[in-house]
């Protein structure tokens, strides 16, 4: 990377973690406030989508969205997509339509303010670290899909430095399985040279959301089954050295 790069990407990602903080103890404040007055989630929701909206903005990422004609307006779905970096959180939340939660890494819900903030959200903590509560974890989530709440998840199971997809994990397919609900897989394309996993250097720059045609759990015998399908639907759109060509040194 060169020096002058390298200069701009650190001041900027400083200028942006600085907006970051400020948004996010906002947005919590208000979600916390309106998960008690607002019993429907809407404006929870609302207050999710201009956080990631507003991030968007301050990390000057210009965005496009593809595949929005796949979704029916107010079916549940399990939203499954690639992860390589905090971006694709922002923009899952500012762009992606309908109201869902999502199924996190436990370690996110001991954060101050923002981990209650998840909470009241609606979102599901998962620990790596533990089978049994992980499990009990999906079983929620399966539940709560069930009862016509949509949920996003990573099933790769977090951010990753490869460009490639790395192989996805069984039990959010066992979840999905369970919740009998389509899965819609997204490819994310652009986040990881935005801001890779391990840096609070920051590059803005374009992305692409790709959302792919949801796919029914009753069409497949085996968990299997569908996870390839999900996994091969996303590496049908994602392209890992968007928007800058192949051979792109990150």
């Amino acid at each position: 990377m060169p020096r002058t790069r390298s200069n701009f990407t650190l001041a900027f990602g400083l200028w942006f973690h600085f907006w970051l903080i400020i948004v996010t103890i906002i947005g919590c404040s208000l979600t916390i406030l309106f998960s008690f007055l607002d019993r429907s989630g809407r404006m929870v929701h609302r207050i999710a989508r201009g956080w990631g909206q507003a991030l968007l903005y301050f990390g000057r990422i210009l965005a496009q969205v593809e595949g929005v004609e796949h979704l029916v307006p107010g079916q549940t779905y399990v939203f499954a997509a690639n992860h390589r970096s905090n971006f694709d959180i922002y923009l899952l939340l500012a762009l992606l339509p309908g109201e869902f939660a999502f199924v996190a890494k436990k370690s996110l819900f001991k954060i101050p303010l923002f981990g209650k903030a998840l909470d009241r959200m609606g979102c599901i903590p998962v620990d790596r670290e533990n089978i049994q509560q992980a499990i009990r974890s999906l079983n929620q989530a399966a539940a709560r899909i069930s009862r016509g709440n949509s949920i996003a998840i990573f099933p790769e199971g977090t951010r990753t430095l490869s460009p490639k997809l790395i192989p996805f994990k069984k039990g959010v397919f066992i979840m999905a399985q369970r919740s009998g609900q389509p899965v819609v897989p997204v490819a994310i394309n652009g986040t990881r040279f935005i801001q890779p996993r391990g840096t609070i250097r920051v590059q803005p720059g374009p992305v692409k959301m790709v959302i792919r045609p949801p796919l029914f759990p009753q069409n497949f015998r085996r968990k299997e089954q569908l996870m390839a399908a999900v996994h091969d639907s996303i590496a049908a759109a994602y392209d890992p050295d968007f928007p800058y060509g192949p051979g792109t040194l990150d």
